[in-house]
């Protein structure tokens, strides 16, 4: 007894030391770098008129105009947090964030050891404590944060269905996937990759019958959160959205999709996203900042100067300027379709996956340039070099065959095509693969497994 009795006081100091040092580095990151602009006053100003108004919308000029621009899982999650410390204290939100990404650390470990082993769930509790890149982001109140602890809340609650099928996990799951979706539209993957997963996962051992019950019904009930959201849109808006647009307008405001496309022609990296995407409709475009792939001939150059100029009278895109933008895109894409369709978004999403993630620091998006900033350079290097890490290690970890390694591989390329299919390239975008390569990395870091997984599959 005393044995057994050591041996847990062990783990529990073990777990509260990875805790510490992931509370201290999440801590540390909103002393050094918080992140309060931008969508986060949208996310509030949304919040704060439902809250206290009932109206789901943005204000405008002294009044409120519904909106349908932000689903309402983070506003919600942001009442939640102002109800409680106060209207607009993100101070707080940020603290809240902390301790729910220190929770997804815990999921994250609970997950790694019933795919492989005990020994794997210590390793990767450690490896998401201390994992900067998600850290970063509880500094920020965006979506990151919860919609991270849904993804690996929805992958653990697999784990343990497909130990036992029971309607407690099948829940859990639904609403980790309910949830994911009303943060972001590109939540809705996750049930899309998962869903499918009960009856692939677990046919072999509980039936398919069973399994294929089990599936329908969480697939159901997880739609049931949006049809409220679809029915308020139609009579709002007399429109058929059951998430978000996909260019964040209102029903009536242009998306400008020449410009979108001609942006798509362009950008391939972060900063190529703020010089230009960022930019429009808002502030100037510097044209000396745009990249060598932005003009194919001299002519072509000087018609891109033209329309630069005149965009930058005005900062604004008047559906002429969008007829201009959308002009060169046609120009450029009927010149090098392969480039269009298939080099630029695979240079996007390389961009997004193994870009070093600095955006949150306050370092130059020009990390590149030694000659300016040469402490910066690098550290952005070092930071490369780890979230590279990260992704190798999965990969070993992934080649070592662990259970659920198949759903892992949807999840992650479903993503992928989602992602190729965007104008503006942002590192955050691919934050949602780390529960699941921070848990194939600590199965590579294990070495051989000593004792059976949880998941036999």
């Amino acid at each position: 007894m005393i044995g057994v009795a050591k041996s847990r006081l062990r783990i529990w100091i073990v777990a509260a030391l990875a805790l510490a040092a992931g509370a201290a580095l999440r801590l540390w990151f909103i002393h050094a770098y918080p992140e309060v602009q931008g969508d986060t006053f949208i996310y509030g100003d949304i919040a704060k008129n439902w809250m206290l108004h009932g109206v789901y919308g943005r204000s405008v000029d002294g009044g409120i105009d519904p909106t349908l621009i932000r689903l309402p899982g983070y506003p919600l999650f942001l009442i939640l947090c102002f109800r409680i410390f106060g209207i607009e204290h993100y101070n707080a939100v940020m603290y809240f964030q902390t301790a729910l990404d220190l929770a997804t650390c815990v999921v994250i470990a609970g997950f790694a050891r019933r795919i492989w082993s005990e020994r794997a769930g210590w390793r990767a509790l450690w490896l998401a404590a201390l994992c900067p890149f998600t850290a970063n982001y509880v500094a920020a109140p965006l979506t990151e944060t919860p919609e991270i602890f849904c993804t690996a809340l929805a992958f653990y609650a697999l784990a343990r269905f497909l130990e036992r099928p029971r309607w407690s996990w099948a829940l859990v799951q639904t609403v980790a996937w309910s949830y994911a979706a009303l943060l972001r539209p590109d939540g809705a993957l996750l049930a899309v990759a998962l869903c499918p997963a009960i009856v692939a996962c677990g046919y072999r051992r509980w039936g398919t019958g069973r399994m294929l019950r089990f599936a329908v019904v969480a697939g159901a009930l997880s739609v049931l959160p949006f049809v409220p959201w679809t029915v308020r849109n139609a009579r709002t808006f007399h429109v058929f959205e059951p998430l978000a647009p996909r260019y964040a307008v209102d029903p009536g405001e242009s998306s400008d999709p020449g410009f979108q496309r001609w942006t798509k022609t362009v950008c391939v990296d972060l900063t190529c996203t703020s010089d230009v995407y960022w930019s429009a409709n808002s502030d100037v475009i510097d044209f000396a900042n745009l990249p060598a792939r932005a003009f194919d001939n001299p002519a072509q150059t000087a018609e891109t100067r033209s329309v630069i100029a005149e965009y930058n009278r005005t900062t604004t895109i008047t559906p002429q300027m969008d007829e201009e933008f959308g002009a060169l895109a046609a120009e450029r894409v009927r010149a090098h379709p392969r480039r269009y369709y298939v080099e630029l978004p695979l240079l996007r999403l390389a961009d997004m996956a193994f870009r070093p993630r600095t955006e949150m620091l306050w370092i130059e998006l020009r990390w590149w340039q030694f000659d300016r900033h040469e402490s910066e350079t690098e550290f952005a290097a070092a930071y490369a070099a780890l979230n590279l890490a990260y992704f190798v290690l999965a990969l070993v970890g992934y080649l070592r065959k662990p259970p659920l390694r198949g759903a892992i591989l949807a999840f992650v390329v479903l993503r992928c095509a989602l992602l190729v299919t965007l104008e503006a390239p942002e590192p955050r975008y691919t934050l949602e693969f780390f529960p699941a390569l921070i848990a194939l990395a600590a199965v590579a870091l294990t070495g051989r497994r000593t004792d059976a997984p949880k998941v036999a599959i």
